[in-house]
C-alpha cells in the first residue's frame, strides 16, 4: 500500500475540480492531526517545567527556562531533514512514521518527571527529544504545498498551520487538567498523548498520498540555498514564527515568574489566538499582499512589545495579558502572510527567466522549490523557540525582569520592517531589478 499518485496537475481546473480537491482535502485533513499533536508534543514542557518544583525537584528557574528552550533548539534542527524526507520519502510515509517518533518524548518524560533524584542533565536530555514534535511542521508544510494550486496555496498552508498550532494552545489547557486528575501526576503529561499519536499514524497510512511529482533528490532542494530570498524571507519567519514559538513555550514560566498569583491555566489563551490569526494573515495576504501585509504586521508587534515592557513595569497583570495576547494575534497574522509570499516570489522568479516554451518546467523547479522553501525557512524560524525563553531566562537573572529581553525583541522586529521595505516594498526596487515580483503582488 505504497498509495503513490503519478499524475498530480492542481493547476489544471478540470483535474482539480473532478478528484484534485477531493484529495488534496483529505490529505490536508490527516496531516492536520499529526501536526498538531506534533506541535502538543513540543510544547508539553512548557507546563510541566512550572510544576517540577512542586513535586521536588530543585531547579533554578534559569535551569526551568532551559528545559522550556531545548525543544525549540531541537525542533528547528530536526526540521532541515523532515524537509527532505518528504521527497525522498512521500509525505504519507513521512507522516506515518514522523508521528510514530513522537512515543519516544512522551515515554521519556513520563518516566522521568516521577523522579525528583534525577540528574538535570537527563532532565535535559528528555526534553531536548520533544523536539521531534517541532520537525513534523517541516514536513507537513512541504507535503501540503504540493496538493494546493497556487491560488489556493495561502489559505491551505494557513488552515494547515493554524490547525498544527493550536496544539500549543491545546498543550497548556489540557494538560494541567490531566496532570491534576486526583492530585499532581506530572506523568499524565505524556501518557495523555499516546492514543492520539496512534491515531495520527494509523490515519495517515490509512488516508493519506504520495506525490510522484513531489520527489526530487537532494541536491535540487539545496540550491534553494543559493537563493538571496530564501534567507530574507527566512529572517522574517524568524520574526514571525519564531515569535510564536518562543512566546508559547515563554510565556506560562514568565507569567509565573512577574505574576506569582495569577493562575499559568490562562496561558493557553495566547496560542490558541495566535494559531487561530494565522489562516486570517494569509486571507488578508492573498487580497491585500503579502510584502503589505508583513510590514504592517511588523509595526504593530513591536508597538505590542513595548506595550508589554510597560504594563510589567507598572505590574498590571490585566495590561500584560491584553498587550501579550494582542502580540500573540499579529505573530498569527504574520506567520500566514509570509507563508503565502515564499510561494508567489518563487514562482514570479522562475518565470521570469522562462521562454514560452518553459512555462510548465518553470512552475514544477517553482513548486519544488517552493516546498523546499517552506521547511527551510520554518526550520530558522523555529530557533525563537530556543533563543526566546533563553532570553527570558537571561534577562530575569541578570536583572530581575524581562524588560531587557522584549527591548532586544523590539530592536530585532525593526530590523524585520526594514528588510521587508527594502527588498519588496520599494518601488524604485520593482521599477529597477525586480518587475515579476511587483507584478505577481508579493
Amino acid at each position: 500500500m505504497s498509495r503513490w499518485i503519478a499524475d498530480w496537475n492542481p493547476e489544471d481546473e478540470a483535474f482539480w475540480q473532478r478528484e484534485g480537491e477531493r484529495i488534496a482535502r483529505r490529505n490536508l485533513i490527516w496531516s492536520i492531526l499529526a501536526e498538531n499533536i506534533g506541535f502538543s508534543v513540543w510544547l508539553m514542557w512548557s507546563v510541566v517545567a512550572t510544576r517540577l518544583p512542586k513535586v521536588g525537584f530543585d531547579y533554578t528557574t534559569d535551569q526551568l527556562f532551559l528545559l522550556v528552550a531545548l525543544p525549540g533548539l531541537v525542533g528547528a534542527f530536526m526540521r532541515f531533514p523532515y524537509t527532505f524526507a518528504v521527497p525522498r520519502f512521500g509525505g504519507r510515509n513521512w507522516t506515518v512514521v514522523s508521528a510514530l517518533l513522537l512515543m519516544i518524548p512522551t515515554t521519556a518524560l513520563a518516566l522521568l518527571v516521577t523522579r525528583p533524584a534525577t540528574p538535570f542533565w537527563w532532565m535535559a536530555l528528555a526534553a531536548s527529544t520533544a523536539g521531534l514534535g517541532g520537525g513534523n511542521f517541516a514536513s507537513s508544510m512541504a507535503n501540503i504545498s504540493f496538493f494546493y494550486p497556487d491560488k489556493k496555496k495561502g489559505l491551505a498552508l494557513g488552515l494547515n498551520a493554524a490547525g498544527g498550532n493550536i496544539g500549543v494552545s491545546s498543550v497548556q489547557l489540557l494538560t494541567p487538567m490531566a496532570i491534576g486528575i486526583g492530585g499532581l501526576h506530572l506523568q499524565n503529561a505524556g501518557l495523555m498523548w499516546m492514543p492520539l499519536i496512534a491515531l495520527a499514524a494509523i490515519g495517515a497510512f490509512a488516508f493519506m498520498n504520495n506525490l510522484k511529482v513531489a520527489r526530487s533528490n537532494f541536491r535540487d532542494q539545496v540550491t534553494v540555498a543559493k537563493r538571496k530570498h530564501t534567507w530574507v524571507m527566512a529572517w522574517l519567519y524568524i520574526g514571525t514564527f519564531g515569535s510564536f514559538v518562543g512566546y508559547s513555550a515563554a510565556f506560562p514560566l514568565l507569567l509565573k515568574t512577574q505574576f506569582p498569583d495569577a493562575s499559568t491555566t490562562l496561558a493557553f489563551v495566547g496560542p490558541l489566538v495566535g494559531s487561530i490569526a494565522r489562516p486570517l494573515g494569509g486571507m488578508l495576504a492573498d487580497r491585500f499582499g503579502g510584502a503589505r501585509m508583513t510590514f504592517w504586521n511588523f509595526v504593530a508587534m513591536g508597538c505590542a512589545t513595548m506595550g508589554v515592557v510597560y504594563f510589567v513595569g507598572a505590574g498590571s497583570l490585566p495590561g500584560f495579558l491584553g498587550t501579550f495576547g494582542l502580540l500573540f494575534v499579529t505573530t498569527g497574522i504574520g506567520n500566514g502572510s509570509t507563508f503565502r509570499m515564499i510561494p508567489v516570489i518563487f514562482r514570479a522568479e522562475a518565470l521570469k527567466d522562462a521562454g514560452p516554451d518553459g512555462t510548465e518546467a518553470a512552475l514544477a523547479r517553482a513548486r519544488r522549490e517552493s516546498a523546499a522553501v517552506l521547511g527551510l525557512t520554518s526550520a530558522i524560524g523555529a530557533l525563537g523557540g530556543y533563543f526566546i525563553p533563553r532570553a527570558f531566562g537571561a534577562s530575569i537573572r541578570a536583572t530581575h525582569g524581562p524588560t531587557t529581553a522584549l527591548a532586544f525583541f523590539v530592536a530585532f522586529y525593526c530590523t524585520c520592517v526594514a528588510i521587508t521595505w527594502w527588498y519588496y516594498l520599494r518601488t524604485s526596487w520593482f521599477v529597477g531589478r525586480a518587475p515579476s515580483l511587483a507584478a505577481a503582488n508579493v
